[in-house]
């Protein structure tokens, strides 16, 4: 049985959450710009720092995929301005949340965790309704329909773990 994330906010202070894919350009800066987008009609934007990075290097510096960002404006988010970053070791150290889009990817921050990592770590669906462990697929060998889907779930996902923080 998976168990869902303590989801409580960090005392006092902005809850700084990062997403993490692969390569930073379609799943991770996705949810990145919907939370904050989300964040900010809520009133709520001054409560959170958002970022995205990625488990590899390939894309470092490079604008989210257009599909990603071509579907995305479609519904209202904004992935313009944003760029590709690789995850660093300070990284757990400067967020209270590091949430991966797939199970890979949490694998990976548990792997790549440095000790006395204060980031909590968690599936991004796991903020969703419905049952815990499941993933945002990678829409980039994909079609439309791949990324829709990928944009269904981030925002279900990202609406409950606004509710959970705030």
């Amino acid at each position: 049985m998976v168990r869902r994330p303590d989801a409580r906010r960090t005392p006092g202070g902005v809850c700084r959450v990062c997403f993490v894919c692969t390569g930073n350009i379609c799943r991770s800066p996705t949810a990145e710009a919907v939370l904050r987008a989300l964040a900010e009609r809520q009133g709520l934007g001054d409560r959170f720092e958002v970022d995205s990075a990625g488990t590899g290097a390939w894309h470092v510096d490079e604008p989210p995929d257009a599909r990603s960002q071509h579907h995305a404006a479609a519904r209202g988010w904004a992935l313009q301005g944003l760029r590709a970053r690789q995850l660093r070791p300070e990284d757990f150290h400067r967020f209270d949340w590091l949430i991966a889009l797939d199970r890979s990817h949490l694998a990976a921050l548990r792997r790549l965790a440095p000790p006395g990592s204060r980031a909590r770590l968690s599936l991004l669906m796991d903020f969703a309704d419905g049952p815990a462990g499941r993933e945002v697929p990678d829409p980039y060998y994909d079609g439309p329909q791949r990324f829709e889907q990928v944009l269904d779930l981030v925002e279900e996902a990202c609406q409950g773990l606004l509710r959970r923080l705030a």
